[in-house]
């Protein structure tokens, strides 16, 4: 089953149980922002392909994640600061760019990845990580932690390291939980962190 929602089109990877914190300052953000919190809507994170985060809707992957805005606040510098959770993974199947520059896509929800044990082998990469985290602000060092979760450890990997965009999309895109950790293995291999 399909269904429409706005997407807001970025220069990052989120997965599903991921957290996003956003300043927003675009009125067609916004306006969709205060549109989402009013009804409940889902917001579509992708990642952009081609374009800018401001101006002209950007081109965008054809894969992302369904997000609710879990927490929002009026920032010092007077910007809109809202953080978005990742529920679930989406296809977009079609998108429409509306007069503002906002893009409304239908999207069909992809299954969920399910919750796998961190194999033995894999154990650095859930202590690199708890030593990132414990260096965060919120949300980031306040989130409920699943270090012995394959699927969990490897995506916050994916989200916090300073990898390739398009790697990280190729990551986000694997369904096997075991095939994406060794492909980040390797990835961490080849930059000196494995």
């Amino acid at each position: 089953m399909s269904q429409i929602i706005p997407l807001f089109p970025l220069k990052t990877v989120l997965f599903p149980r991921g957290f996003l914190p956003l300043r927003v300052f675009e009125p067609r953000y916004l306006d969709m922002i205060s549109r989402c919190m009013k009804s409940g809507e889902g917001i579509g994170v992708v990642l952009i392909r081609d374009g800018r985060e401001v101006g002209p809707a950007a081109s965008t992957y054809d894969t992302g994640t369904l997000t609710q805005i879990s927490y929002w606040h009026k920032r010092a510098d007077g910007l809109l600061g809202v953080t978005l959770s990742g529920s679930q993974r989406f296809r977009i199947l079609s998108h429409e760019v509306q007069a503002n520059q906002l893009v409304q896509a239908e999207v069909e929800l992809l299954p969920l990845i399910s919750s796998c044990s961190l194999d033995a082998q894999y154990q650095p990469m859930a202590v690199m990580l708890e030593k990132i985290i414990t260096q965060l602000d919120p949300p980031f060092s306040t989130m409920d932690t699943y270090y012995d979760d394959g699927d969990w450890v490897s995506a916050r990997l994916v989200e916090l390291l300073p990898l390739p965009l398009e790697s990280k999309q190729q990551l986000f895109l694997l369904e096997d939980v075991g095939l994406r950790l060794q492909e980040l293995e390797k990835i961490l291999s080849e930059k000196g962190l494995w």
